[in-house]
């Protein structure tokens, strides 16, 4: 029995019915957490948005429960991520057991100065809750619950939608269809796209249960623990004292048996002991793909999230990956629709969007393959790296109990400029995300909080002589000693040296930022003329 609420949306008779039409500039299926999240991007750059989704509902079950701390600065531009960090369970290290002992310890953050930590467990159900009531409380979003898609017409200009309502079927005339509508996209097999991959067929029990006991906040993930002697378990704490037990089970289990209560409720007790109690709250039995797309932009169609690819649960990567697809779509989408840039920007989302795709993939295969090794040479191997763990340094970097999610490199992008100094030594280079640092003489006031929506160039400074000019509507973040001159320039404290050692700064040093907290471009000392390329490279206007 979940201790969640459910609550159901209201459905309200779209204007359509009534024959009333106009063409939508953004029209985005699905309200799980990718639309959602671009319908506020969209409409925080002051575009109007309709979301369509079937159900009048959160999804049930706690589902992608990790959320990053990429995701979470994105979510804190549309003022949701503090909501989420208090309801949720911090946390940044781990364990990892062979058998009932520990082999290593990690931590995810060892470095202070963000203002968000390394990851928040919350349900997702929580997580779209959130973003729903901040879509339904801004005036450019219309969110139509039980609203079904079932016909998809591209055309040149624009898309014409078919959509199911209980109180009959009307047409969506849309600029450009976002397709947010997860892994069994309507959208993708009205239009009879393939979705090529691979099945992995070992299967997982979920136990979602409400644990009374106190216990740590860190992620536990055992191999061949004494009360699941033959595969492995992974522990993590959510939110409402709710625990996260994921049992591997093996190709032959069944699930339906695996599934009754008595049966989870006995894998349960071997796990806490006889003295233990609890509440299930979930159970799910699951196998995993890894599937992508060949293109995420199809004419006027974009899909994002997994409607446009998957991959395994193990290290956080779905939802995350969803979010920053959106990230990566919004602010290009805006410039289209606005005309400031072409509409071949575009391509450029699916080219970054799909190397990271192809980087999450590869990452969540290897830990599978770790995790679930499919012949015995591979299962040799995995054992020989437990045993060594403890004691080798060496051989923890071959445990793989899933490699957690952090912003992939998008190297090579045709919207980064190439470097021309040598002698970086440190901090991130074009295709890398930006990091935070405390930029205040005390308090809460963080680099990311001082990004807008826009492009960014953050200068290192001693003087006004070392700032280049600023291109029109390019925001300026000068890093500069207390009463540097500010020429039209927001000045940031660095005042415990972070921000200058995580950009390998020293003045003059000059990064050009991405509205999505990417790195465009960056030089030791650039000219006003370097500058302006870059941007010009950065929204394909050169």
């Amino acid at each position: 029995m979940s201790s969640y609420e459910y609550r159901r949306y209201p459905y309200r008779r779209p204007a359509e019915l009534d024959g009333r039409s106009e063409r939508r500039p953004v029209v985005i299926v699905g309200a799980g957490i990718a639309g959602p999240t671009l319908a506020l991007a969209l409409a925080a750059r002051g575009l109007p948005v309709v979301l369509l989704d079937d159900d009048d509902s959160v999804s049930f079950g706690s589902r992608s429960i990790c959320q990053a701390r990429h995701s979470l600065e994105t979510w804190d531009r549309f003022g949701v991520a503090r909501r989420m960090v208090e309801k949720g369970i911090t946390w940044e290290q781990g364990e990892v057991y062979l058998g009932d002992k520990p082999i290593y310890h990690f931590n995810l953050a060892p470095e202070p100065g963000h203002k968000f930590p390394a990851f928040v467990n919350l349900q997702q159900y929580y997580v779209e809750e959130y973003l729903y009531d901040r879509c339904l409380s801004e005036p450019l979003i219309e969110c139509r619950f039980r609203n079904k898609v079932v016909g998809v017409r591209p055309g040149l200009q624009s898309v014409e939608v078919e959509v199911e309502t209980p109180d009959g079927s009307y047409t969506l005339d849309a600029e450009w269809l976002v397709a947010c509508d997860g892994v069994r996209s309507a959208v993708r097999h009205l239009l009879e796209l393939p979705f090529p991959g691979e099945v992995f067929h070992d299967q997982f029990l979920i136990a979602d249960i409400r644990f009374t006991s106190e216990l740590p906040k860190e992620r536990r993930f055992w191999f061949y623990p004494p009360f699941h002697p033959t595969n492995s378990v992974l522990l993590h704490r959510q939110a409402d004292n709710v625990l996260r037990v994921d049992f591997q089970l093996g190709r032959d289990a069944d699930p339906e048996e695996e599934k009754k209560p008595e049966n989870v409720d006995r894998r349960l007790r071997q796990m806490f002991g006889p003295t233990a109690s609890w509440e299930h709250e979930w159970t799910s039995v699951y196998t995993f793909t890894c599937r992508m797309m060949e293109r995420f932009v199809q004419g006027r169609v974009i899909f994002a999230g997994d409607a446009a690819h998957v991959v395994s649960p193990f290290g956080a990567r779905g939802g995350n990956a969803a979010v920053a697809d959106v990230d990566n779509l919004a602010w290009k989408l805006a410039r289209v629709l606005a005309g400031q840039s072409p509409p071949p920007l575009l391509d450029s989302y699916c080219n970054e969007r799909r190397a990271a795709a192809r980087e999450n993939i590869l990452n969540s295969t290897r830990s599978t393959d770790f995790i679930t090794p499919k012949f015995p040479a591979s299962r040799a191997f995995r054992d020989a790296a437990l045993a060594l763990a403890r004691d080798f340094p060496f051989a923890r970097a071959l445990v793989n109990s899933g490699r957690l999610s952090v912003p992939t490199a998008q190297l090579g992008s045709p919207l980064d400029t190439p470097e021309t100094d040598a002698d970086w030594t440190g901090g991130p280079g074009p295709g890398r995300a930006m990091v935070d640092a405390p930029v205040g003489n005390g308090g809460d006031d963080f680099l990311v909080d001082r990004l807008g929506l826009g492009f960014t160039v953050l200068c290192f400074a001693e003087r006004a002589g070392d700032l280049p000019a600023l291109p029109a509507g390019v925001a300026g973040l000068m890093v500069a000693p207390p009463g540097a001159p500010l020429p039209g320039w927001t000045v940031l404290c660095d005042r415990d040296g972070l921000l200058r050692q995580r950009y390998d700064a020293r003045p003059g040093t000059t990064y050009l930022i991405r509205p999505d907290r990417y790195v465009a471009a960056r030089w030791r000392t650039p000219d006003g003329a370097a500058l302006a390329s870059a941007l010009r490279r950065a929204t394909a206007t050169g």
